[in-house]
């Protein structure tokens, strides 16, 4: 397998990704995913909360949520290496569909109470990297990856819904259960970003109360769905800027701000600059893989 500085390669539903330099700070949503830290360091923040994994840890992510990440440890002598793989709740189903009895005796994740986020940190344990390795020697052989991958991409499902993190994970692949209660409003939130709030009609849609849907979406999300709403107009700004040079109001009214003093004003506390100036420190900056 050829792996070129900086860039990721897709094998199969994974992928890897080396660099030799740190990064700076970009937030972006992420998607449900299990990402691993082969070598070198990486910090994602939620909210307030940072989390910080390593080599032979991985983050899990259950939900989109709105993440700042930067690669924190990387030179050329020990670049920084990670594999991503997304989390899929329908193979989850699957897997507790044929689960009988414990999951695993004593295991730390059944148990957990319904009031954490949907991520967290773990190491991985040798069944895990064992599955994660073999599935990226597959890359070899694009036959034997046609075949051989979907029982592996199982497999590792599996080794995550026994390990530290089970209940986390089990949550996801449950319908009825709280996680995948606030992943539907989350949706909604992602396809109506940009128009005002409804809080009684995103409520109704998920079939929630508004204070239950506050509660929950603070739970899973650290954050309440205004504050999601917000988060997601500022990184998708943010986003345009990076990419090609705009006019602020302009590009404040496409993510629903009506006010460009507003939109201007919470994009400097979120981000530490005006827009214009956070623009232009962007065209040079280095960001890394989304992971």
């Amino acid at each position: 397998m050829v792996q070129r500085q900086g860039e990721a390669t897709w094998i199969e539903d994974s992928w890897l990704f080396l660099t030799s330099a740190v990064t700076q700070p970009l937030g972006s949503t992420s998607k449900p995913i299990l990402a691993l830290v082969l070598q070198g360091a990486k910090v994602s923040s939620l909210g307030e909360a940072v989390y910080e994994y390593r080599q032979g840890q991985f983050l899990i992510v259950t939900v989109d949520l709105p993440l700042v990440s930067h690669i924190t440890r990387a030179s050329v002598a020990e670049p920084f290496v990670a594999v991503g793989l997304p989390l899929r709740p329908d193979v989850i189903a699957s897997l507790l569909l044929e689960e009988s009895g414990p999951v695993v005796e004593g295991a730390t994740g059944r148990g957990r109470s319904e009031t954490g986020p949907a991520l967290a940190v773990s190491d991985a344990d040798d069944d895990l990297l064992d599955a994660i390795a073999r599935l990226l020697r597959l890359a070899r052989n694009p036959r034997d990856g046609r075949v051989l991958s979907p029982g592996i991409i199982r497999e590792i499902h599996w080794r995550l819904l026994t390990g530290p993190q089970g209940a986390l994970v089990r949550e996801a692949g449950t319908p009825d259960s709280r996680l995948r209660i606030i992943a539907r409003a989350i949706s909604w939130l992602q396809q109506n970003y940009d128009q005002p709030m409804q809080a009684d009609r995103l409520a109704r849609h998920v079939g929630l109360s508004v204070a239950g849907l506050n509660r929950h979406f603070r739970a899973v999300t650290s954050m309440s769905p205004l504050q999601y709403q917000k988060t997601l107009r500022l990184q998708q700004a943010r986003l345009v800027l990076l990419n090609s040079a705009g006019d602020v109001g302009r590009v404040g009214h496409e993510v629903g701000y009506q006010s460009v003093s507003q939109f201007s004003r919470e994009y400097r506390r979120m981000f530490g600059s005006p827009p214009s100036a956070d623009a232009a420190r962007l065209q040079t900056a280095d960001f890394g893989p989304d992971l």
